[in-house]
C-alpha cells in the first residue's frame, strides 16, 4: 500500500489527474533525464508515416523538462532513447520537424498530438527559462557521436543522452586502442555493418534532424558530461572552474 501511495503522490506531483486522466500506458517512475532524482511519467505514444504506418514508442516526460522515447516499431529495435525529433525521423514520416504535432498519444481511445496535451508543459517551462540555472543545464540535449574502431576501422555510434553514456563516450574516446567489443552492454562487434552515411547524418538535434551542430545540440562542458573523478584536462578544467 506505501508503494502506491508513493506512487500516487508522484503522479499527482507532476501531473494532475485531469491533466493526464484517460491517456493510454500511463506509469511512473524516478531517475534519469539528466538527474538521478528527476520524476517522470511513462505513456504509449507514436508517429505515423503514411508509407510504413504507425510506429509505436513510450514516452517518458521528465519534470526538468526532459523527453525521451523508446521506440517499439518493431521487436528487438534499439532505438531506446530518442529525443522526440530523432523518433519522428526514425519513424520514416514524410513530413518531420513538426513532432509536436506529429506524434500522439492515446487519449480516451483517440490518437492526439502532443501539442494538445498537458505532457509538454515542463518541456515548455524549461524551454522558457533558457540556460539561467543549473536545473534548465540539465535538459541539454548532446548530439550523438562517433568513435572508430582500431581493429575493423568502423565508426560506432553512441548516443549520450544520460550521465552514463556520455562517459562510456567519454572514456572511448580517450582511449587510442578502443575496439566495438569495448562497446558497453556488447551493443555491436566488429562483424557488424557500419552504419550507413545516409544514417549517420541524424545525430539527435532537438532542433533539426540533420543538424550539423549547433548550441542546442553541442555541450561545451556541464554535469552529465564532465566527471570530477577523471584527470584529463578537459574535465579537470570544468571541475575546477564549477568550484571557483
Amino acid at each position: 500500500m506505501e508503494d502506491t501511495d508513493t506512487a500516487n503522490t508522484m503522479k499527482m506531483t507532476l501531473f494532475s489527474e485531469e491533466e493526464v486522466r484517460d491517456i493510454y500506458g500511463l506509469k511512473w517512475g524516478c531517475g534519469g533525464g539528466g538527474s538521478d532524482d528527476d520524476d517522470y511519467i511513462e505513456v504509449s505514444c507514436g508517429c505515423t508515416s503514411h508509407r510504413y504506418g504507425d510506429a509505436a514508442g513510450r514516452l517518458r516526460v521528465f519534470s526538468s523538462g526532459f523527453l525521451e522515447i523508446s521506440c517499439e516499431c518493431f521487436p528487438g529495435c534499439k532505438e531506446d532513447k530518442l529525443t522526440p525529433a530523432a523518433f519522428e525521423q526514425h519513424s520514416g514520416r514524410e513530413t518531420s520537424r513538426k513532432w509536436k504535432n506529429n506524434i500522439w498519444v492515446i487519449v480516451d481511445g483517440y490518437k492526439m498530438p502532443l501539442y494538445k496535451t498537458a505532457l509538454l508543459k515542463y518541456y515548455n517551462q524549461a524551454s522558457k527559462s533558457g540556460n539561467g540555472s543549473s536545473r534548465s543545464r540539465n535538459v541539454k540535449v548532446h548530439r550523438d557521436e562517433f568513435v572508430r574502431c582500431r581493429e575493423c576501422n568502423k565508426e560506432r555510434r553512441f548516443r549520450l543522452r544520460n550521465r552514463e553514456e556520455c562517459r562510456s563516450y567519454h572514456d572511448a574516446l580517450a582511449d587510442l586502442n578502443w575496439k566495438c567489443s569495448d562497446m558497453p552492454h556488447d551493443e555491436v562487434n566488429c562483424d557488424d555493418d557500419e552504419e550507413r552515411a545516409s544514417r549517420r547524418i541524424y545525430r539527435g538535434c532537438s532542433q533539426s534532424s540533420t543538424c550539423k551542430g549547433c548550441t542546442s545540440c553541442v555541450c561545451f562542458g556541464c554535469e552529465i558530461c564532465r566527471f570530477s573523478d577523471c584527470s584529463c584536462q578537459t574535465c579537470s578544467d570544468f571541475t575546477r572552474n564549477a568550484e571557483a
